[in-house]
């Protein structure tokens, strides 16, 4: 066989099993969901977010992992709904999915509602959702702080439910929790260990609250902990109640690569939940894994994002297309009409 005929075979022999290992990685989309949802209704959407997340992280990197972590709340309490963004409750302001306890410490509701009005004014108030846009920022957060890129399925619609703190409380994974509990309750939601532990990577940006972690310094010392990394932290926390934050990956805090995975296997986790999956003879060769194979990590971190940002969402006329996210549509309508009925009495005074 001639040597340029022997290139092409190789050639096309490669295309071939690039597509099929393409293909093989290819989730299995939701109905109503779709790779290219906003094509033609709004085919700007993504260089909008992109644009200005570029600018916000610019000012405040940290904003990245809030908005990430917004997203994964999201998701977590009744699907991916946009009902973490929503102000209020069904039944008070104590029994609010964005003011229980998991949830009091998020931020970025400000810039997901910026990029709501930017969105809108493009595309129509009536087109992107709210959900939709806070799955595309929770990817932009991790492409433009060093993670991998991918698409994300959209087509998503916004919830007009509330969650409520009990079911809030219920669902979102604490801290404080070892890793057969975290594998148990994750399981519920359709996810495996490796699942769990690529999950638990978005942790290598962001920071954390010293009541999430002081139980592991006072009144002792959690022995799975190094030494010096909690000399470290007592400084920045001298007491249990301490109001402090530090850096969640002790390596690289800005910037989304698997150092989080190094600093598990040194004993240097920030929280108890992340050091056990390396304590855990369940997780420990997954955790392994991704601190010497970044490439794999990403890999196994999109296809859990994926995954995670298809759970429970509303399509097709289900829910609607909120016009501000922090409230829905009837809400909008209910207080124009009093509003309205106000002035009309005004003027019927006069």
């Amino acid at each position: 066989m001639p040597f340029h005929t022997l290139s092409v075979t190789i050639l096309v022999v490669l295309v071939l099993v690039h597509l099929h290992g393409t293909e093989a990685q290819q989730q299995p989309l939701v109905q109503g969901l779709s790779w290219n949802y906003y094509q033609k209704s709004c085919p700007k959407l993504e260089s909008i977010i992109k644009k200005q997340l570029e600018k916000v992280f610019k000012k405040d990197v940290t904003l990245a992992a809030a908005l990430l972590r917004v997203h994964f709340h999201d998701c977590f309490v009744q699907g991916c709904d946009g009902s973490v963004l929503l102000d209020g409750s069904a039944s008070g302001p104590v029994d609010s999915e964005k003011t229980a306890p998991p949830n009091l410490s998020l931020r970025g509701y400000d810039v997901i509602e910026d990029l709501r009005s930017r969105v809108n004014k493009e595309c129509g108030s009536n087109t992107v959702s709210c959900s939709d846009i806070t799955a595309i920022v929770a990817r932009d957060a991790i492409v433009l702080t060093g993670g991998p890129q991918y698409k994300v399925p959209l087509g998503r619609r916004d919830g007009v439910t509330f969650a409520t703190r009990n079911a809030t409380l219920a669902n979102l994974p604490s801290p404080f929790v070892p890793t057969g509990t975290l594998l148990t309750n994750l399981a519920l939601k359709n996810f495996d260990a490796t699942d769990a532990v690529a999950l638990s990577g978005a942790h290598t940006i962001g920071v954390a609250h010293c009541t999430s972690f002081t139980r592991r310094l006072y009144p002792t010392q959690d022995t799975t902990m190094d030494k010096t990394y909690a000399s470290n932290l007592k400084r920045v926390c001298p007491n249990a109640n301490t109001n402090a934050t530090t850096n969640m990956d002790l390596r690289s805090p800005n910037v989304f690569d698997n150092k989080y995975f190094v600093d598990l296997m040194n004993r240097q986790a920030l929280l108890i939940s992340d050091q056990d999956l390396y304590t855990d003879k369940r997780t420990r060769s997954i955790v392994t894994s991704f601190a010497v194979n970044q490439t794999l990590f990403f890999e196994k971190f999109v296809d859990v994002m994926v995954k995670m940002g298809q759970m429970e969402v509303l399509t097709g006329t289900q829910g609607e297309i909120r016009k501000k996210c922090s409230v829905r549509n009837s809400n909008e309508l209910l207080i124009s009409s009093v509003v309205e009925g106000d002035n009309m009495g005004s003027v019927e005074s006069l």
